[in-house]
């Protein structure tokens, strides 16, 4: 048997060789500055052995010398890397030309990464149609990809494993929307929505915390708690710095206290791997994690692994480098269009976004997608895996818009992969697909109302107001991703100003502190000190209502014309809550009991009938609040499975879907994980 696996190998290595040589000569023939021959010619006989020596020697540089260059390049951002692929790869086939022992062959080095370029591409989907008609193949081919050998050569428990991918921002609607359209044909046949075979998974709407974002959400999935995780960014006093989900230390942190609140390290704690995501999940196995991205590098710290193995193959790096520059100009072809069509809402998208857009749709998504399966061939446990792509491109074009539908279509062709990987693995496997937070559509506060969140206060506050109203930068999750990747430190550092109120936003929800008061200061200290504030919020059209500490009833919502509801009421008396569905009052109660809640929680408009909001961010299709589909997410699970809760209203929370994450590893692999969180701790 092992013989003819060799034998096997040696053919696909010959194929790929021989089609490697045609490949060159064609090029030979079609470039100018790129011959095979000496000035004065050759035989037919003399150029096929150049161009066969040519194509062995750049076959050999790019699987010797190849992997070695990337291991040296740990230190390049990932947003550059794609810049010096193209010159690595003409430099490899320069040398090759240059020992290639006929003593023929010369190429300009512009054409050179050209012919390289084209090489890769062509021997990489040889090798990789030859490897798919045989399975043993294709699974040491992705095992390469990802990196996954060592592991590969370990026993492997014939349970069945669990993966989940996140598809962040992706709303139950959504998604079920992209269904009917057929914008997700992999999602449709699971879900049987033709009707002609049966399903193999049902889907099942949750419902997020107050603070609907990647933090709190993923934060509450890995590791079981969402605890005083008030929005994505928010002032502490105690501290005197300001956290920001997506900063390296702030996760870092975060994930910390859940881990000492839950007394346990996480969902992937046995035999785990996380891949892109903001934590760990007290996983082994790490790639493109934020919580991990500060450290130094080492065998604790992996943060960045699954990146450089997959970029150590130069066709893989050839393609994605690729992918990534015609994104940039989809993307600019896109705004471009956007602009000249009028199209509103509308919100810049210069600068840097189109590269951080094109990382997270290609590079984020091409690394994550590679790693989860060479997880899966590998034979791990639980994998969980991020895919921002949805969410960073629906910030700026809008959660329904032509860009984030097609961006869907390529979402399904990466679970497909994945399916594909799993039917090769060493074990069976259950997927399940969830999101962490919808978005909900909308005019930004600025573009609406010609001012800032934080202009308003000040203008409450009676400070002064600049003539120019500026922006509030973005939260997206690509950025996490992209520093992740980039290995940086944090970028919002530093301790916030003691002098002013620190105004903070996280989508549609915006947070007041006041840093130089050291405790979270009541309604009546606040009316006392800056009399104007609350009324000017509270009354503003584009604000829904407000959250504060009240002396006389602990805790009051606020709304306009002078409504004022204490927390204990809201059950009977909603008021501005109402038009918030749902849970809204349950939320807000969990909220105010966190110890770093803002002094003043701002929760924008909300119209139920369009489900639109204002964000107080650039963005316009937000989540971070309350109102619309940001909070309203989706887990969809495989029958074989236990059906997540009984009454669908129940799933309610992260927190209670880790539970049900941690009951199913226990269905299919018994008591060797851990089920001991107490819930009742967990919301003490």
């Amino acid at each position: 048997m092992r013989w003819r696996r060799v034998a096997g190998q040696i053919g696909r290595s010959v194929t790929v060789w021989a089609v490697s040589t045609l490949t060159m000569l064609v090029l030979a023939g079609l470039l100018p500055d790129f011959r095979l021959q000496a000035p004065d010619g050759d035989s037919a006989t003399r150029i096929a052995v150049t161009a066969a020596c040519g194509a062995g020697a750049f076959g050999l540089l790019s699987a010797l010398v190849w992997p070695a260059l990337v291991r040296m390049l740990l230190l390049v951002p990932a947003l550059f890397l794609g810049l010096l692929v193209f010159f690595l790869n003409g430099s490899l086939l320069l040398l090759a030309l240059r020992v290639n022992p006929s003593g023929r062959g010369e190429v300009a080095p512009e054409t050179a990464v050209i012919v390289a370029a084209v090489m890769s591409a062509v021997a990489s989907a040889t090798g990789g149609a030859l490897a798919v008609r045989d399975d043993d193949a294709y699974r040491r081919r992705l095992l390469r990809l990802a990196d996954r050998r060592r592991r590969a050569t370990l026993p492997c428990a014939s349970t069945p494993g669990l993966v989940c991918v996140q598809l962040d921002g992706v709303g139950h609607d959504v998604l079920t929307a992209a269904v009917r359209d057929g914008l997700m044909p992999t999602v449709a046949r699971w879900l049987a929505a033709d009707g002609i075979i049966p399903p193999t998974h049902r889907l099942t709407p949750w419902r997020t915390d107050w603070s609907s974002q990647t933090g709190a959400s993923q934060l509450g999935i890995l590791h079981g708690s969402t605890w005083d995780v008030p929005a994505f960014r928010w002032y502490e006093k105690d501290r005197g710095e300001i956290m920001v989900c997506n900063r390296p230390t702030s996760a870092a942190e975060l994930q910390r206290r859940a881990m000492t609140r839950t007394g346990e390290a996480g969902l992937l704690a046995v035999d785990g791997a996380s891949r892109g995501n903001l934590f760990s999940g007290g996983a082994g196995e790490q790639a493109l994690v934020l919580s991990i991205a500060t450290r130094r590098r080492g065998r604790e710290n992996r943060s960045r692994a699954g990146y450089f193995a997959y970029f150590s193959d130069p066709a893989n790096a050839v393609r994605t480098a690729l992918s990534f520059f015609a994104e940039i100009g989809r993307e600019t072809v896109q705004s471009t269009r956007a602009r000249f069509a009028g199209q509103h809402p509308r919100v810049g998208r210069g600068g840097l976004y189109p590269f951080v857009r094109a990382f997270a749709t290609v590079v984020e998504r091409d690394v994550v997608v590679a790693a989860v399966m060479g997880d899966l061939l590998a034979g791990r446990t639980a994998v969980y895996a991020d895919l921002v792509a949805y969410d960073e491109v629906a910030h700026h074009s809008g959660p329904d818009s032509r860009d984030a539908r097609q961006v869907l279509k390529r979402l399904d062709r990466s679970l497909a992969l994945i399916e594909k990987a799993a039917e090769h693995a060493p074990r069976p496997y259950r997927l399940v697909v969830l999101s962490d937070h919808g978005q909900s559509p909308g005019e930004t506060f600025r573009s609406r109302y010609g001012l800032t969140l934080t202009d308003l206060v000040r203008a409450g506050s009676g400070l002064p107001v600049p003539r120019g109203a500026g922006r509030t930068p973005s939260g997206a999750e690509a950025r996490a991703a992209v520093r992740a990747a980039l290995g940086r430190g944090d970028l919002e550092n530093g301790p916030a100003p003691r002098s002013e109120p620190v105004v903070l936003a996280s989508g549609n929800l915006g947070l007041v502190s006041f840093p130089d008061v050291p405790h979270r200061m009541t309604k009546e200290e606040i009316d006392a000190r800056h009399p104007a504030l609350l009324p000017t919020l509270a009354n503003h059209p584009g604000i829904g209502f407000l959250l504060v500490r009240s002396a006389e009833h602990d805790g009051v919502v606020l709304g306009p014309c002078g409504t004022e509801i204490p927390l204990a009421e809201l059950d009977e008396r909603p008021g501005p809550l109402a038009r918030f569905g749902p849970g809204a009052a349950d939320a807000v109660r969990r909220a105010h009991a966190f110890p770093h809640t803002a002094d003043i929680m701002v929760n924008s408009w909300h119209d139920p009938a369009s489900g639109h909001v204002h964000a107080f961010e650039e963005q316009i299709g937000s989540h971070g609040g309350l109102g619309g589909a940001q909070s309203r997410p989706f887990l969809l699970s495989p029958l074989t499975l236990s059906v997540p809760e009984e009454d669908a209203e129940a799933l309610s929370g992260a927190e209670r879907v880790h539970d049900v994450l941690r009951r199913w590893l226990s269905e299919l692999n018994g008591p060797e994980v851990p089920l001991d969180v107490d819930p009742e701790r967990r919301a003490a």
